[in-house]
Formats: structure tokens, sequence, C-alpha cells
């Protein structure tokens, strides 16, 4: 089978271009302008009635969970809507009144509709019906459920050794689909469990766990409110977490000050205007960051060092800045710390930034006086090779400052997916963990395998060397999420089958195996059928919090299934009804499923009763100051290292980015409003001196290329944007730029890809 696949469905000419407009970028995020927006796509998509009902159901104590980005819902949420601009728009996305089925596939091939945008490829619609792309044919068909699951079992059976599949995970699976995918993964006889998480938090969870013990966030919702100071690091909450900035306008309202460090000053941080009150609609809105830091990308360790060398000086001078108490009896390594930093001269450190020093001083004044610290971050600190380092060290000051384990202080890795970290809750990790195999080996009688399996990287390489011939997706869109899409999309290729349980087309379902199958499952907002009445799933959000979610909507199709049915339906299939579990009943009921999950996942509790309404939190040890499970049982604060990027002097460093009309990898629409940037993806955002000293015009188009291990990656056909960015960095769209990014390049330990700190260089 011929599949149309990398650069030719990417590149296009300069005429392309014709639509792209630039603007200002406004000076404040949602506001009418968020409302217009929000409801625009909502009632394209669903119609008027439909999406307002609908949308007033969302994040509701009785009500389904956002499928877009994991913040956490307030304990009352609000009656006027407890959804944002984009939670709109997922909504919207996933319950499209657009549906595709057989019609749809017969008409157009495989290849023609690879040639399409993803934009474009997202607005065909829902998938009505399970389709079978067979070797040698060009065009989907449909197929039954059954001979769906047979393709598989079979194709598993064939299989010589269980580590030659592969079984993704996205962070939009419920925790009973997870639970239950990664115990049919573990009776199959792998741990190759990749999933989302392995591209964007893997840093966090690896940095937290070795320095607090835990690989989550330590923070409540509530926390945010009355914190002193909140430190957003490396994140755009306007656009990625329009939520939060609900958060963040309470925190101000009670005297909190806001510190942006990023390199773009984003919207979002400048002001809100909150659509559930007047000064929102008709005034000029809350001001967001007291203090905005344009670190040059991925050097926020020694933004942090300086900062911290400051501070220490002034507890020399003056003392009560760091809290000795709190560092003698609960930390170790301050002293070390402390003496690493006399290493370092301010001057070298404040040129590395790029930040001016007077900023930084205030910055410093700032945090003397208080204790009451939050730190939240995401992307923007992960995705680089020192990834794990850089939020260690921020998780530095914070064990200075003893801002953590009470009330209004602590750490906030903010998630992108609604439910992917519930999903490593209940067991998706390619990583061995004995207590948690020894309480499914009690509870299930199998011995899960003992062998670590692969990740997203392990995964890829697997496939591209043959060493892996299945690949399933519970979700997601694998090929432009991850790294290097090139060599991803032959890695896919590569495999004999590969399965995507799905709700919309992707490019994943085009770039395939030699034969595919698409399995159509429901949306969140949906009610599930073929299970027990008044069926609900669980997720767990950013903060750890469990809760139910209830969809309310009839499906688009009579003929989808749950995650958890298709999971146990494949399972079923390949164990030919002779196994152990019994996944033909599991499959059918979420409440067993919970009571299991309860048996095996640690922290989970009569999860049947206490999820409904506002559900509850699993432990965390670092709200209890419970440092047990690290050496000498405390926390660690380390000694990390200034990043070595070694430019040549051509290169540039740039930072993958997302616009305000995507999420993730899905494209909701062409325009980046809250950047001035409208009917145009392919645009570089580039600092107006470093356009000067290349005799670049706006407007101009370039390709881009990056050049690791003497290998040449090209991205071509970007329009130069200027913009308020650091000199010598540069900034694009994703998944455009995944292409530049090779997969063998990755934060140490964590293996999440660089992807916002790529070398490159722009030819003209």
């Amino acid at each position: 089978m011929k599949n149309s696949t990398k650069r030719d469905i990417c590149i296009r000419g300069p005429e392309d271009f014709l639509s792209l407009r630039i603007e200002e970028p406004p000076a404040y995020a949602a506001g009418k302008e968020g409302i217009t927006a929000a409801m625009k796509h909502s009632f394209k998509e669903m119609g008027v009635v439909r999406a307002m009902t609908t949308l007033m159901k969302m994040n509701q104590t009785e009500g389904f969970d956002c499928p877009s980005c994991a913040w956490p819902d307030p304990e009352k949420p609000s009656k006027l809507g407890e959804y944002c601009e984009n939670g709109a728009k997922a909504l919207a996305d996933e319950a499209t009144l657009t549906h595709i089925g057989r019609e749809f596939f017969a008409k157009h091939s495989v290849e023609e509709l690879s040639l399409k945008s993803d934009y474009e490829i997202n607005a065909f619609g829902r998938i009505t019906e399970p389709m079978f792309l067979a070797e040698g044919e060009v065009h989907y068909k449909a197929i039954s459920w059954k001979d769906a699951y047979k393709i598989i079992a079979e194709e598993l059976k064939s299989l010589k050794n269980p580590d030659e599949a592969i079984f993704y995970t996205s962070g939009r699976s419920s925790n009973e689909a997870a639970f239950l995918y990664g115990l049919f993964v573990r009776a199959f006889g792998t741990n190759n469990m990749p999933d989302c998480s392995n591209m964007c938090h893997e840093s966090s969870g690896v940095a937290l766990s070795e320095t607090l013990g835990i690989g989550k966030g330590s923070v409540k919702l509530e926390d945010l409110y009355g914190a002193e100071i909140i430190i957003v690091a490396g994140q755009n909450p306007g656009t990625n977490h329009p939520r939060m900035l609900s958060a963040l306008e309470k925190c101000k309202e009670n005297g909190g000050i806001i510190i942006s460090i990023n390199p773009l000053k984003e919207a979002g941080m400048v002001s809100f205007k909150n659509p559930q009150s007047v000064k929102g609609l008709l005034g000029s809105g809350t001001a967001m960051a007291d203090l905005h830091l344009p670190v040059r990308i991925n050097q926020d360790i020694p933004l942090i060092k300086l900062i911290l060398k400051k501070l220490a000086q002034l507890d020399k001078e003056e003392g009560a800045v760091f809290d000795h108490n709190f560092l003698g009896k609960y930390t170790d390594g301050s002293k070390a710390l402390l003496a690493d930093l006399d290493r370092y001269s301010e001057e070298e450190l404040l040129s590395l930034c790029g930040v001016s020093e007077d900023e930084i001083d205030k910055a410093v004044s700032f945090l003397a006086k208080k204790q009451n610290i939050v730190i939240c971050w995401a992307m923007g600190l992960t995705q680089h090779k020192n990834g794990v380092e850089t939020i260690k060290e921020y998780v530095n000051l914070l064990l200075l400052k003893g801002a953590l384990g009470k009330p209004f202080a602590g750490t906030c890795p903010v998630r992108g997916h609604s439910n992917v970290q519930g999903d490593r809750s209940v067991g998706i990790m390619h990583y061995v963990n004995k207590d948690f195999n020894e309480r499914i080996a009690k509870n299930f009688g199998f011995d899960p395998p003992s062998k670590e399996g692969v990740d997203v990287v392990g995964a890829m390489q697997a496939m591209y060397d043959g060493k892996a011939s299945v690949f399933i997706a519970l979700g997601g869109n694998f090929l432009m999420a991850a790294s290097d899409t090139d060599y991803t999309a032959l890695a896919l290729q590569n495999c004999t089958l590969t399965v995507q349980v799905s709700t919309k087309l992707n490019r994943s379902h085009l770039v395939t195996g030699k034969a595919a199958l698409l399995l159509p499952t429901y949306g969140r907002s949906e009610k599930e059928v073929g299970g027990k009445a008044n069926s609900y799933v669980t997720t767990e959000n950013s903060m750890g919090r469990v809760r139910w979610s209830k969809g309310v909507l009839k499906a688009p199709s009579d003929n989808l299934k749950s995650e958890v049915a298709i999971v146990g339906g494949i399972a079923n299939a390949y164990f030919n009804g002779e196994h152990l579990v019994d996944w033909k009943g599991l499959s059918q009921d979420n409440d067993r499923i919970r009571e299991l999950i309860d048996k095996v996942v640690k922290g989970f509790d009569n999860t049947n009763a206490r999820a409904k309404g506002v559900g509850y939190y699993l432990p965390n040890n670092v709200r209890e100051l419970d440092f047990s499970r690290l050496p000498g049982g405390k926390a660690q604060l380390s000694l990390n290292s200034l990043p070595n990027h070694q430019l040549a002097e051509d290169e540039f460093m740039l930072m993958t980015i997302r616009s305000h009309d995507q999420f993730n990898t899905t494209i909701y629409g062409m325009d980046d409003r809250y950047r001035g940037i409208f009917k145009e993806r392919r645009v570089l955002l580039m600092n107006t001196k470093d356009m000067k000293k290349l005799g670049l015009e706006p407007g101009a188009v370039v390709h881009l290329s990056s050049t690791y291990d003497g290998q040449l990656r090209r991205a071509n056909n970007f329009k130069i944007v200027p913009y308020e960015i650091p000199l010598g960095n540069l900034a694009a769209y994703f998944p455009e730029t995944n292409v530049l990014v090779p997969y063998n390049q990755y934060a140490e330990k964590s293996k999440t890809p660089i992807s916002k700190s790529i070398r490159v260089r722009i030819l003209k």
C-alpha cells in the first residue's frame, strides 16, 4: 500500500500565504471576544440550543469533565458556566454534527486525504463506524466489530514475542479504560506502554519524584487563591489552560503577586477580562503579571541561580529570607547548594539569562519578603535537554523558602490533557512498579511481565528498526504528537497492523502500517450505551482529585463503543474467553473496574461512592511533609548545571508553541488571536534586530533546518512575523515544526523531546 507521507504533505509555496493577516497583539485575554469566539465555533459545530445546554453541563458536579486540559474544577462551579473558550472549542470539536462513514471513505482515498492539512482533516467530523484498510488497498472500508477484534487478535497471536507490539495511550482516556488497557497489555505479556506523558510532563514526574518523592504537583486549587506569590514559568495559561486565569485573578484580588517567566509576553499574563464579571466585560479587566521576566529560551537555570544568589546574600545580611528551620527539619543539601552558588558569577548568569538586572532585582525583592509561594509550569520547562534539572532548580527555590506542605504554597505542574495524570496513576507506564505488579498478581491471578517496556522514543525506534510490528493507540495522534515526523511516519509504515481508537480522523489514520483499523469511540460529552444503566467514568485532574464524568449527549452513531468495551472486546478475542480475567464482563461494568482499581492502585479508595459530586483527592506525601521514600527521609535540594547549547554563529534557538486555535495536535482554526496572527500557521516569530541582521523584511518566506549528528532536517515555507522575543530566539507552531526535532534528542532521564529548544538555521 502506498501512503503519502513525510515532507510532501507539509510543503507549501509562498502563494499560499496570500490570506495571512498580522495585527497588534491584544493586551488581554478572554473578554467579549472570547465569548464571541467560543459561541461562534460552538454554534457552527453543534447548533445553538444543543451547544448552550451542553456547555452548561461541562465541569459541573453532575455533568461531564471537559475533554480539553486538566485544570481542576472549583468545588462550587459557576452557574453561569464553568468553561473557557478553548474548552468550548474542544467540546464543539468532539460533539460536531458533521459525521463520516463508509460513503466518505469510498469517495476519498487515503492518499487523497493525506494531502489535506491537519485543520482540513480534523474538520471532516466524527467517525461513525469501524473501518478497515486492507493491505494493498487505498480506501478504508466498513468492518464489523467482531471482525475487527478478530484481525487484531490474530495479528497479536502471530507475533514471536509480546514485545513486538506497542500499546500507546492518549491523555483523553478515562481511568477505567486506561486501567483495563494496562491490565490487558500486561496479561498479553509486555510493558510496552508509551503514553503522551512521555512527550510532555515526564520531566516533571522525574524531577519531582527525585526531589520530593512524588511525580505530581502538591497544591490544591484553593492554594492559588491565597498564595502571596505565584510564579508562572514556561506556560501560556491564556491559551493552554484558560480557566487558570480565574484562579490567578482571585490571587490578585487577595493581594497576591504574579511573576511571569517566559520568552514570550503572552496576552493572558498581561490582563484578564473575566467574561463572568462586569469589570471583565465592560471594563479594563484585571492586570495579571506584576513582573514579566523575558528569559531566553532554556536559560531558566541561570536565571533562578542568580535569583537564589541574591536571596542568599540578603539572607546573610538581613536574615529571615530562607526558612532555616524548614531546611534543617525536612531537607538535605542546602549547604551544598549555597556553596555551589558561589561558583557562579552574577555577571555570567545575567548574561546567559538575558533578563535585565533591574527586573531580576524586583523579583528578588518580592520573593525575599514572602513565604507562601506557588510555582506553576508547563512545556516551557519540560521539553529541553535539561528539562529535569530545570524543574529541580525551581524546586530548590521552594525548598529554600519553605514553601511546601502548607496552604497557599507548593508545586503546580499544569497538565495539558484532561486525564493524562489519571492514566499514569492507574497503571499506564512503561517502567516496572514491583508493588503494582504484586497487587495485580494477587487480585487477578497472573504474573505481569518484569521487563521494562518502551516509552515513546523507544516505541519509535522499535517500529523503525523492525523490532515491533503492531501499533495500537488508545486515542491520540501519535504521528503528529511525536518528534521527528518523517522518522515516525516511516516507523509506523514498517508495522503490519496499526489500530487507532478515535473519535475523529487525524493524520495517524492516513500514515499507517500495511493494514489499519479505525475503531470509533464516544466523546467525553456523550452517553455510553451497551453497559450498565447510568454508566459514568472517572478522571484525575492536575491536582490529584478523582471525580466522575457523566456524558449527556446522544452519540453520533449506534455503531460506536466505549473505550472500555473496545479494550474488553480485543482482550476477549485474543484470549478467546479463556483467561483468569473476565474481560467481557468487565467491559460492560465500570463499577466493577473501579472496585478493582481500588484494590490495585494505591490511594484509590471506595471510588464508586467518593468520585461522585466533587470527588476526592488522592494521597500526596508533600502535603503531609512526608519524605520517607527519599534518601535520609528528607526532600532533596540539587546541584544543577548550566545549559550548554554551543550554537554556531548562524544558528538560532527555536521553541515550538501552540496557537490559540488548537489543542495539542488538534487544529480548530487558522487564527492565533492573542498574538495578532490570522489565517495562517506557517509563520516564524522573530526579533526585529535579528531580522535586520539577516536582511529579512516582515513577510519574507524562509525555510528552517536543524542539524544534529550530521543529519539535516528541514521544514519549508514559513513567513517571518516581527515579534517581541529575545535576541537569538525564534518561535513557530507545532506540529508543523516537529519535523525539526530529532527522535534521539531528548531530556536526560525523562526522554521528553527537546521541542522547546531546537538549534536551527534560517534559509532564505
